[in-house]
């Protein structure tokens, strides 16, 4: 069923002239480059080749950790966790607590995803044993308008697995935008309800995406993250865990569409 939406997704936006032409031989939708053989230190955990580590930083910051020991840290706005310095951050400019202007110049790659040109911000890169790339969408301004192409939607391909941070999702996802995002098996979404998506609104945008695991994000205490539990009710389990880490590859993910909740800052 999951193979029979993506087809028909990637069609309708073939017609828009919204997804790009290339074939796409890589796992997740429209990778195709080669991960590079070199072995690289693990720096955190020690993961087997079909695992990876994701760990709620807190707010809109996940910590995730490839097997090959790359570490990338999403919305970075100066902070991965104490000791920590990612290789890879990515940040969206929404909100001051999604980026940083000064980021740590040990970070070796720093992926912003938008441009003050106006133009889309673009991403397609190997990185060590992760493939890393971006979906633009369109945020409210601060003026009260729209700025286009001001958010990213980053996946990542680590451990044959296709992880989305949805970053700050202001509107829904329509078939042009689902079909160039792929097949996710893990997103991460911002939870809140109004500074995003309406708690409905984000509701049906997981049922559309239909991935096996959900990771809320971008909530602002626990009266919030129940509210969109309420409004989940009957759609998704809910499993609240009781660390901040979680540790997962294709063979454990749940079967079927269900939350976790990573507890954090």
């Amino acid at each position: 069923m999951r193979l029979v939406r993506f087809v028909f997704l990637a069609f309708a936006a073939l017609v828009a002239g919204l997804a790009s032409a290339e074939a796409a031989t890589g796992r997740c939708f429209a990778i195709t480059q080669e991960l590079r053989d070199e072995q690289l230190p693990v720096r955190y955990v020690t993961l087997s080749a079909d695992q990876v580590r994701i760990t709620f930083v807190g707010h809109s910051t996940f910590l995730i950790e490839s097997p090959g020991g790359i570490t990338i840290a999403t919305d970075y706005a100066g902070w991965a966790g104490f000791d920590v310095v990612p290789d890879v951050v990515t940040m969206n400019h929404a909100h001051e607590t999604h980026y940083t202007d000064d980021p740590d110049p040990r970070i070796k790659h720093v992926l912003r995803g938008w441009r003050d040109d106006g133009k889309p911000a673009h991403y397609d890169l190997t990185i060590g044993d992760v493939v890393i790339r971006n979906v633009t969408t369109d945020i409210r301004s601060w003026s009260g308008g729209v700025e286009k192409d001001g958010n990213s939607i980053f996946i990542f391909e680590v451990a044959n697995l296709c992880i989305g941070h949805l970053g700050h999702l202001h509107h829904e996802l329509g078939p042009a935008h689902l079909a160039v995002l792929g097949v996710l098996d893990i997103v991460m979404v911002p939870v809140d309800g109004s500074y995003t998506l309406r708690h409905k609104e984000m509701v049906e945008t997981l049922k559309l995406l239909n991935v096996r695991l959900i990771l809320p994000m971008h909530y602002f205490g626990p009266a919030t993250l129940q509210m969109f539990i309420n409004a989940m009710q009957g759609t998704f389990p809910v499993e609240i865990s009781p660390t901040n880490s979680i540790t997962v590859s294709e063979a454990t993910l749940p079967k079927s569409p269900k939350m976790v909740v990573l507890p954090g800052r």
